[in-house]
């Protein structure tokens, strides 16, 4: 594991998935902290707008329009961060979405979407960013969820492809840092429910609007977990007390588990029908929000 990263108001941080949400709110609070700063999501126009923000109130950062599940869009993204900054400090791949339904009735083309944005794409980043962070040291930073370790009745293959990134992550970590000894953290994030605009972003199967269970954490929370893990060497962070406490059920009583997930099915929907039900899943959303509606927060 690297032995030392450097402090935010010295280093260049891409974020993907930046438009909104955990992305959004990491982006803000690095700022804040002195980071300079790659902004990488689809959604150009929301991009601009985030970036001439920051701008104006003196940041350092600029944006860069990319699907992460075209790796080739990732390595432009990498290399405009370096044309402009000259190096990068801390990779985070936090793009994401869902799914909402039962898993026999989500159509293979829609799972098939979704591994590509949420496990192809954290493959995208991780390994265009490591030969990057090898040659100086740094922080490479994958946002996984507590579903990286347990399951998601109604969200399953969102829960699958969460374990994919924790498999991945974990045998990244072993090869780069274990193996080769090289000057790289690498990291997995895990936080319970958070409260962005996640299920407004969602494919949803469901005949009522989707929703996440609460209590939801502020994204500001998941966001300090990110920044932490690029300042501090941390193999894994589980964010919220609710994620320890869902990982210790399922791993020591999987059976008690199993049931008490069944409890999770009326909490993640609302009595409202459904409305838009594409989602993100293949088109960016206008969005620009960073939290969803569990405390009422504008952004």
């Amino acid at each position: 594991m690297a032995s030392s990263l450097k402090p935010l108001d010295q280093q260049v941080m891409v974020i993907t998935g930046a438009s909104s949400g955990i992305g959004l709110a990491t982006a803000q609070d690095a700022a804040r902290r002195g980071a300079k700063l790659v902004l990488v999501a689809r959604n150009g126009d929301v991009l601009e707008a985030i970036v001439g923000g920051l701008r104006a109130s003196g940041h350092e950062a600029i944006h860069v329009v990319a699907d992460v599940s075209d790796r080739a869009q990732v390595e432009n993204a990498a290399a405009q961060a370096i044309a402009r900054f000259g190096r990068i400090d801390t990779w985070v791949n936090d793009a994401g979405c869902t799914i909402y339904g039962r898993l026999d009735e989500v159509s293979e083309a829609d799972s098939r979407r979704l591994f590509d944005i949420n496990f192809w794409g954290m493959v995208n980043g991780s390994l265009t960013a490591l030969p990057h962070l090898r040659m100086t040291g740094g922080a490479l930073v994958n946002v996984g969820s507590e579903a990286s370790e347990v399951a998601i009745p109604l969200q399953g293959m969102y829960s699958a492809s969460k374990h994919a990134v924790k498999g991945f992550t974990d045998a990244l970590r072993i090869e780069i840092e274990q193996v080769d000894g090289a000057p790289v953290s690498i990291t997995l994030i895990e936080p319970t429910a958070v409260d962005t605009p996640l299920p407004r972003h969602a494919r949803n199967y469901l005949k009522n609007e989707p929703k996440l269970p609460g209590p939801q954490l502020d994204p500001h929370q998941v966001a300090a977990a990110i920044l932490q893990a690029a300042t501090t060497p941390t193999r894994n962070l589980k964010v919220g007390a609710i994620a320890s406490l869902d990982v210790a059920v399922g791993k020591f009583l999987p059976g008690v588990a199993d049931v008490l997930s069944v409890f999770q099915v009326p909490r993640q929907q609302t009595d409202q029908p459904a409305r838009e039900r594409e989602g993100a899943l293949y088109r960016p959303r206008s969005e620009g929000r960073i939290y969803g509606c569990g405390n009422g927060k504008a952004r």
